[in-house]
Order: C-alpha cells, then structure tokens, then sequence
C-alpha cells in the first residue's frame, strides 16, 4: 500500500477511534442518579410546584403503599398508589430477556404529586385507574390504558371547585433511560432529551431553550438511548405549557418533563397523552406515522445509512439471517464502488513500480529540495502516475462505509440476531471464548490477519515508513474492532476479502504489461 492508501487508512481509523472512545461514557452510580433527583428540586422549582403546594398532612397519610404488577407477552410493569407512578417497566426482548426501561434510582417515573397517595379504584391487565382527592378540593383521576404493544395511553383528569386553585400538573421520564449490562457503559452518555416539531424536525436537548420551549410547538418529547425510546405525545398540543429537560452534568442522563397549568375557569379538565415504551425498531416506529422513526441515528450520512438499511432489510428477507444479508449488502456496495476502487488500486501498483527511481532521485537531491521536487513531478509525469490516484477515490468512499458503520451500529433490528457458529449477537463482539473475564474476540483476530496480507500485496517493503506501517495498522485495527458489533466486523472482513481479490488481478494486470512492455 503506498503512502496515500496508507493516509486514508489511518485517517479512517483515527475517526472511528475518536467517535467510539472518546464518545464513550462511564458509568454513574445509583448514589449519583439520586444526587441529581435533589438538585433538579433546587434548580427547577417550578417542576415542584404541585408538590410544594400541598399541605403536609395531605402527604402524609398512613397507608400502606400498594404496587400493582402486570405482565403481558411485551412487557411487565409495576405501579405504585404512592404518586400514581410507575416504579419498573421492563420489555421483552428477541431473546426472551427482559430490559427495564426505568434507570436504576431514578423511579419512581410519570408520577403526579410527589408523596401524595392514591386510591386504587380498578386494575386489570389493560386499564388501572388511580384517585386522589385533596382536602382543598380538588380530586385527579389518573387512568392507564395499555396495550399488547409498546405504545399505551395516560388520561388525566382534574375535577375541581371553581374558588380553589389546582397545582401545576406534569408528566416526564428520567433522569435517564434504563437499559441491559451491554449498554451499560456507554448508556449515560448516549441519553438523549428529545423534541419533534411540528414541521418535522427533531431537536436535542442542547438546543433547548428552559424559558422559550413551548409545549405547543412540538408534537412529542422523549428520552433515547441506543437501542430504547420512552416517548410522550399529548393528543392535544396546547394542554400543556412548557417542555422542561434537564441534566445535573455530563456524567448524568436527563430528565424530561411536560408541564401544564390547569386553566382557573373550568370545574374539570382532561389531559390526554399517549406514551410509547419500547425499542427503536426503525422500521416498527415508522408504521406510527409519527416520526419516532427520526430517533434511530443514522450518523451525518444518514440519507446513504437509511438507504444502506432499506437494502439490508431486502436481503433480510431473502436469506433470513442479519449475518447473510450483511455480507450481500457488503458485495452491493463494493460493486457500486468498483471504478473508484479499481483507480485507487491501479494507482498504487503504479506507485509500487515507480518506487525504486523515486528512491534513486530521493538519494541523489537529497541536499536539494527544489531539483528534488522537479525531478519526482518528471517520474510522476512521464510514467502518467497521479500520487493521489490512490487516495482521493477512496476519501469518496468514506461516506458510505460511515453511514454504513453508523446503521449497522445503531439498527435495533441486528439486536440479539445471530449469524452462524458461536456469533449469537452481531450487535457485540463475537466473544469466541472467554479467559476469566476476559474474551477472546476470533473476528477481530481474522479482521487483523486479513489485513495485514492485505497490504503486503501492494507495500513497499523496502520503505522503512512503510515496513513499520504494515505491521502497525493491522495491530491498531485489531485493537480499535476488538470491543466493536460482530455484524461491523464480518463487514469490514468481507470488504477485505474483496479488495484482496481485486488487488490480486490489479497485480497481475500490471505483471502482463511490464512483460510485453
């Protein structure tokens, strides 16, 4: 490999590594999740409005507390009579394990009125409705009507007396989204506040505005991780007020909550909001026609990451294995690029023969920069040898392996599927064996391999630079793929594979020509 297929190797590698580590999270401590719960009080007083406003023996009445358990063939859930809240919601996942979406600490979740204790007037396993009544006079009625999917229904109504004031009513999810042991390391810092307005565009947290962010303004807010969604759609924008999200820092998972005034007018007031508890299957979360789909992240290049997944989706179909129909995409995709590749190649076999008289001119000026330039540009001309032949078509492949990379990484769909042998899950890496706690990855190894012979084909091995490269980058990748989903290895496995082949009839090509020349 000459020096520019080398500079878009490493420039390759160096951005996958700086996104996949330095992105990475750490993980936050019960202990911290609950910190946050006490400095959100402080920070946002007015989400604590209808808490501060209740007097202390409405808060504190002798009941037991009641949780109501259910369990369906997608979730299990438990409530609580204590705020009429929701302490565990859990889905089931392809593989029969069971995911809580509450973040541990974080619960009690979609809770009103903080102390207050309800009445259980009915539960069954698709409706369970709550009641408090305030000494002030006022009474809530909240309502749960569920699914055998993972979108339900929240009603809440307000019954009131005209001469007495209701406090704020508010609804939200967080701090934090819950998630399995896999995800645990990076889910802090892949917690993500949404909102989705009404022209259909989805906002990030960091583009919220605490003073200015009407409700009305968006359609749904949620809370994201990779693979997970709690999302909130009120069936009527202009019952709520305000969208409040919020984070103590960068090592804690938001929170996010709808806030809405109860109008001082009217004896009773519903609030209607549907909530969507569940995994971000893209193509599950479009049948909504909602825009929930906008959550699955398909990278910079997300219109080549969409297109990338619609033909996975197609050889899905056709081989009914994730692992089979990666491997047909990847052929897809270097059939597209084959002119672009088939330059690149070319050029850095033409740069391998030319090596030698660029080595001689190399020792003979080395004292003199400018002859030296001059004489390497008359090699580079008089051989028709462009030295960034080989590099530039390969930058213009850059955007699809990234939105590539970036579906494969983020689909939900390549959750817990396996391809064939010990690869269970190509959402993780392989994990051949283990030793103690440590896994040895068989992918990664054979991604390493396979590289390295890769470049012996076209380096110069005469090049010192070039000798140290060689054996550098195989290793670099190695460790860089080591932690990464089996499906991205098999992948990049198979775009070797390829490109091996292609090298091989470059060069021999290339051998048929200086033979007859």
């Amino acid at each position: 490999m000459q020096k520019n297929s080398i500079f878009f190797v490493a420039l390759s590698a160096t951005v996958i590594f700086l996104w996949y580590f330095f992105l990475v999270p750490q993980t936050t401590q019960v202990n911290q999740i609950l910190t946050q719960h006490q400095v959100e009080k402080s920070k946002y007083p007015n989400l604590m409005t209808a808490r501060n406003d209740q007097t202390q023996d409405e808060i504190s009445q002798f009941v037991d507390e009641e949780r109501i358990n259910i369990e369906t063939k997608n979730y299990k859930m438990v409530l609580t009579n204590k705020g009429a809240a929701v302490l565990s919601w859990a889905v089931k996942e392809k593989n029969g394990k069971w995911v809580d979406l509450v973040f541990p600490g974080s619960s009690p979740v979609m809770e009103n009125f903080s102390g207050s204790v309800y009445k259980v007037v009915s539960k069954s396993d698709n409706k369970i409705v709550f009641e408090y009544v305030s000494r002030k006079g006022w009474k809530i009625t909240k309502i749960y009507n569920l699914s055998d999917s993972y979108m339900h229904n929240l009603n809440i109504v307000i019954d009131r007396n005209l001469s007495v004031s209701v406090p704020e009513i508010d609804i939200g999810w967080g701090p934090g989204l819950g998630t399995d042991a896999k995800e645990a390391k990076e889910n802090v810092s892949l917690s993500r506040a949404l909102a989705y307005t009404l022209g259909g565009k989805l906002y990030k947290l960091k583009k919220f505005k605490i003073d200015s962010n009407l409700a009305s303004s968006y359609k749904w807010m949620a809370i994201d991780n990779r693979y997970f969604l709690a999302a909130f759609i009120p069936e009527k924008l202009s019952d709520f007020d305000k969208i409040i999200p919020s984070r103590l820092d960068k090592k804690h998972p938001y929170s996010v909550t709808m806030t809405a005034t109860v109008p001082q007018n009217i004896s009773r007031k519903e609030y209607s909001i549907n909530f969507y508890l569940g995994p971000k299957g893209y193509t599950h979360l479009k049948s909504y026609n909602l825009g929930l789909e906008k959550t699955v992240d398909f990278g910079i290049f997300g219109f080549l990451g969409k297109t990338a997944f619609t033909v996975l989706m197609f050889f899905y179909k056709i081989t009914h294995n994730y692992g089979w129909a990666i491997i047909m995409i990847t052929v897809v995709i270097q059939v597209l690029v084959l002119p672009l590749t088939l330059k690149s190649l070319k050029s850095a076999t033409a740069m391998k023969r030319i090596q030698p008289l660029i080595k001689d001119i190399q020792a003979k000026y080395k004292n003199e920069p400018q002859r030296l330039q001059a004489e390497m540009l008359n090699v580079y001309r008089t051989k028709k040898v462009n030295p960034l032949g080989g590099c530039l078509p390969m930058l213009l492949q850059l955007p699809i392996f990234w939105a590539f990379f970036t579906m494969l990484r983020n689909v939900y769909e390549l959750r817990n599927e396996g391809w064939i042998l010990w690869i269970k899950d190509l959402s993780t890496s392989d994990q051949f064996m283990h030793l103690g706690d440590f896994s040895i990855n068989f992918l990664p190894l054979l991604m390493g391999v396979g590289m390295f012979f890769q470049q012996r084909m076209t380096v110069v091995v005469s090049d010192p630079m070039q000798r140290r490269m060689m054996y550098l980058m195989p290793i670099i990748f190695t460790f860089m793929f080591w932690s990464f989903p089996s499906g991205l290895v098999i992948y990049w496995i198979i775009n070797s594979i390829i490109s091996m082949i292609e090298q091989y009839f470059i060069i021999k090509e290339d051998e048929i020509k200086i033979k007859h020349s």
